[in-house]
């Protein structure tokens, strides 16, 4: 692997949208915090200040979330047509396109991940996401509902939006997670207060500004930046909030799930993962090696569905782990903003020793590193791409979520179906699976015995709008994307009326 830390100049625009005082966004205003308290912004890669947010807390959601409230009610947003808003968030997307440079920039050199994959992945899908809600803008509908004696009544449902919504976005895909949250949201007509992680608020300061250029109504889309207590707190906790929308891990879902049962408000959840990758004997490898290897490492493995677990056959075990760490030699290691940066660094100090207090853990159960496991330097949050073998069911860097690029192979011997996926299934999460085969029929078969809200089929980490997202078990409540997402942020009506 080649390792290039020194990164180049940022541009001009960027330059001077960093260096500004990044307020709060309420009602249609930047607004100072009333704490008066700023949060240090760190680049990743050097571990220095780039950068400064407000601290929120809870007067200030109190003031965002009574801004949603009005705009939701009484505001013009309140009045606008399926088909108004729609054009709206099609006005979005289409301005997220034209600064896709800019956007993939702040988003590199705030969470480290590279600019060309920020540009293609974390840009292009969030405009993506934008164009294909706003089609659904003019299609929320209820139905005619036949009822037993028809000449007498007539019946039928309604679909109305849910409210006020409290967005909470983690800091590896901020623009990306907005999206899943905030576009349906705005399809159906509910109204907003984001709230980004204190690590990477900076894309979502920046995407509010053009949201606000592009005419949506003040008060629609409100942003408390802030820590997670006690701005993210108050937010979960406020009673004028209709639904949470949270994603992040599962600790803090289970926090969340318990803060809103003050006013029952409705609440999604997509948390943590552990995704195993199924490998059988008959797989076409040379498709499939650089394809794990990516499940793994994209983003440093900071991905909840990567994959985390690879389960492959006996016959082709050594020759599996043996390319994918061949593959992890061919990472180019280094700032995100340099273009042939393909791995970027971890996104803090405090993650960097999680995942190596995992490695170190993960040694002295016996796993054997058959690449990587080190820091790399000290400047910045670096660290190598990391191939684990012989590792055990019972190991914390099998049953635990690292959050980094540490791969844990373990060989499987057995044709039985039900016995690989009950491997597979023995886990508190079911975010993601991925199953590696030529023959059609075990896919099939074996998708369907993963319990898992996503199975890949020769592929891993393919995401796309239609799609519906979500986890089983432990790995969260409800979907986001596709048709799903509408159902998220309404609320079902039934009418009667008699004849």
């Amino acid at each position: 692997m080649t390792i290039s830390i020194t990164a180049p100049a940022v541009s001009a625009q960027t330059d001077a949208f960093l260096k500004r005082k990044h307020k709060l966004y309420i009602n249609g205003e930047w607004v100072d915090g009333v704490s008066g308290e700023m949060i240090d912004v760190i680049d990743p890669a050097t571990g220095k200040v780039i950068s400064q947010s407000t601290a929120g807390v809870a007067a200030d959601v109190d003031k965002a979330v009574k801004a949603a409230r009005a705009a939701f009610e009484t505001g013009p947003w309140s009045k606008m047509t399926g088909l108004q808003r729609g054009k709206l968030i099609s006005k979005l997307a289409c301005r997220l396109e034209e600064l896709a440079d800019e956007l993939a920039e702040i988003e590199a050199i705030d969470c480290g991940k590279p600019v060309t994959y920020a540009k293609y992945v974390d840009v292009g899908l969030s405009a993506n996401i934008y164009h294909y809600m706003a089609g659904w803008a003019s299609k929320v509908s209820g139905e005619t509902v036949s009822l037993a004696n028809p000449g007498e009544y007539h019946a039928f449902t309604m679909r109305e939006p849910v409210g006020v919504v409290a967005a909470i976005t983690p800091w590896n895909f901020p623009l990306v997670l907005t999206a899943y949250k905030l576009a349906p949201l705005l399809a159906v007509g509910c109204t907003a207060v984001l709230k980004p992680s204190e690590l990477t608020p900076l894309s979502t300061l920046r995407f509010v500004e053009i949201l606000e250029e592009v005419g949506f109504p003040a008060g629609v889309v409100n942003v408390i930046t802030g820590y997670g207590a006690p701005a993210g707190a108050a937010l979960v906790e406020h009673d004028g909030v209709d639904k949470v929308a949270f994603t992040g891990s599962v600790e803090t879902g289970r926090r969340i799930a318990a803060a809103a049962t003050g006013n029952l408000k409705r609440v999604t959840l997509e948390l943590g993962g552990k995704s195993p990758m199924i490998v059988f004997p008959d797989a076409d490898l040379e498709r499939a090696i650089p394809g794990l290897a990516s499940a793994i490492f994209f983003h440093q493995g900071q991905v909840c569905t990567a994959g985390t677990r690879l389960y492959v056959h006996k016959s082709i075990h050594d020759r599996v782990v043996e390319g994918i760490a061949a593959e992890s030699h061919k990472l180019k290691i280094g700032h995100g903003l340099n273009l042939d940066t393909t791995m970027g660094p971890l996104i803090s100090s405090a993650q960097l020793q999680k995942v190596m207090g995992f490695l170190d853990q993960g040694k002295a159960d016996g796993a054997e590193i058959v690449t990587g496991g080190g820091r790399i330097g000290d400047t910045g949050f670096f660290m190598e791409p990391t191939v684990l073998a012989n590792t055990k069911d019972t190991m914390s860097v099998v049953r635990e979520e690292i959050f980094g690029p540490v791969l844990c192979a373990q060989a499987y011997d057995d044709d039985d179906l039900d016995a690989i996926a009950a491997k597979a299934n023995d886990t508190i999460f079911g975010l993601a699976a991925s199953i590696w085969t030529r023959d059609i029929s075990v896919a099939h078969k074996m998708a369907r015995r993963i319990k898992a809200g996503s199975v890949w089929i020769n592929a891993h980490n393919f995401y796309d709008p239609a799609l519906p997202f979500g986890g089983f078990k432990q790995s969260g409540w409800g979907r986001e994307e596709g048709s799903e997402a509408i159902r998220t942020f309404t609320e079902v009506k039934s009418v009667c009326a008699v004849l």
